[in-house]
């Protein structure tokens, strides 16, 4: 989605009230609406309530001089939800609007071992992120 969808405003509140530490720095970029034109947040909802969410852009947490892009970033699963496969419904989303824009690889950028590899990623491996981090740099080739 991106920013006048119905459901961008209640993403925002999720994301800001949400329990983990990164929802509100997406908060802030919605709010901003800080995503390039193709770029998009995508939400799992459960009727009119969000229950996740994620971002397709060309830039993670990698610097800006990386060559690698696009990236599926800020996954998040409300507690409630977890178990249900959200996260991977959300991905495959990303994976069908990347192809749709002729890519031929995503990348993902994570600190979790053995998530993104169920579900097809191969670790590149560590790279330093904006942050003044390392995180594992995965990338996934789209059929």
């Amino acid at each position: 989605m991106q920013k006048g969808h119905p459901f961008w405003d209640r993403t925002i509140a999720f994301a800001d009230a949400c329990s983990w530490k990164a929802g509100p720095i997406l908060a802030k970029m919605m709010r901003k609406n800080a995503f390039q034109p193709w770029e998009r947040v995508i939400a799992a909802v459960d009727g009119d309530r969000p229950a996740g969410f994620c971002t397709f852009t060309e830039k993670d947490e990698l610097p800006p001089e990386s060559d690698f892009a696009p990236f599926i970033g800020f996954v998040f699963v409300d507690e409630a939800y977890r178990g249900r496969r959200l996260s991977e419904r959300m991905i495959r989303v990303a994976f069908s609007y990347a192809r749709s824009l002729g890519y031929e690889t995503v990348y993902i950028m994570s600190g979790e071992t053995g998530l993104y590899e169920k579900y097809g990623f191969q670790k590149i491996g560590m790279h330093p992120t904006i942050y003044g981090t390392e995180d594992q740099l995965f990338s996934y080739r789209l059929p």
